[in-house]
């Protein structure tokens, strides 16, 4: 036995199952009832750490098998997802809702898919990632890397719906709705009666700062919200963020988007123009990661918008 290639191999196993493993512990679980987690991912940019999955998902446990609401960034995302979801139940994923266009919630379906999972999506969801599906492929090949994105690949829900419909899983009861465009036009959400839970992707960003680029629609993502906010959910499961109540999720995104819609209707009024909405103080809202990075992009976004209506 050549005992130096020996201990390399032994390095190089043991390398593997601590990268694997550490890209799995970066989504965190957080347990919100017997049956319903939260995966909460990295808040920073997509990267070959995280696989794409800078987001949160959702997790409902039933009796045979799992919902998952979204799939991931990448096929070796979806892998990470399934991984995390192991260390809750031994039960497969066998329903996957695509909760919008953004690429996170949708481009783990491919792996799901292969397993025997069936996806729905919101119709207008589905048109976006047909859209966009070179753009969302190439974006995320270039953040996470060749070598990370490999087997990931544009794939579709197998059922859409264009403003509601209800699925029976097992015993239990989930109504998908689209009720509008949040951050990007094909937002749904979940709702769970039994638990009071709402999956809400990208309609919602707790503890970091929300991206308006895709519709640039505030006044259509706060209508949303509003929509949402009808069903006063003991929960919200959030695109970004950790699971909370209906008054985080409105303080750290609903408030938010008033206060830009207003600000820049204030700016119009005045007859001002991009320069000073992209000096607005937003101050207010420090405390939301990332942004420094997006929040004059947001103003800015949204002036273009509000200028023209």
């Amino acid at each position: 036995m050549n005992l130096p290639n020996a201990l390399k191999s032994i390095g190089l196993m043991a390398t593997l199952i601590y990268s694997q493993t550490a890209i799995a512990s970066s989504l965190e679980v957080q347990k919100i009832s017997d049956s319903v987690y939260a995966l909460v991912g990295e808040m920073a940019q997509r990267s070959p750490q995280n696989l794409g999955n800078n987001s949160t998902h959702g997790v409902v446990v039933l009796k045979d098998g799992v919902l998952l609401i979204d799939s991931g960034g990448s096929y070796q995302g979806a892998q990470a997802i399934e991984k995390a979801i192991g260390s809750i139940t031994d039960k497969p994923v066998k329903w996957v809702v695509n909760t919008g266009g953004q690429d996170h919630r949708w481009l783990g379906n491919a792996y799901f898919k292969a397993k025997g999972a069936v996806i729905y999506a919101a119709e207008s969801a589905v048109a976006y990632q047909k859209a966009h599906c070179e753009q969302k492929l190439s974006g995320m090949a270039r953040l996470i890397g060749d070598d990370k994105f490999k087997g990931t690949q544009c794939v579709y829900a197998d059922h859409t719906f264009k403003e509601k419909t209800t699925l029976t899983l097992e015993g239990e009861t989930f109504e998908l709705y689209h009720k509008g465009p949040a951050h990007t036009v094909g937002n749904a959400f979940v709702w769970m009666p039994s638990t009071q839970t709402a999956f809400v992707g990208d309609m919602v960003y707790n503890e970091r700062a929300l991206g308006i680029q895709y519709t640039k629609d505030v006044k259509g993502w706060i209508a949303t919200f509003e929509a949402m906010a009808t069903f006063n959910p003991k929960t919200i499961v959030p695109g970004h963020g950790h699971a909370s109540d209906l008054a985080t999720a409105k303080k750290d995104t609903y408030d938010y988007l008033v206060f830009l819609r207003d600000e820049v209707t204030r700016i119009l009024n005045e007859g001002g123009g991009m320069i000073e909405a992209g000096k607005i103080d937003q101050s207010r809202f420090n405390y939301l990661k990332e942004l420094d990075a997006i929040g004059a992009k947001n103003a800015l976004w949204i002036f273009e918008k509000l200028e023209f209506e």
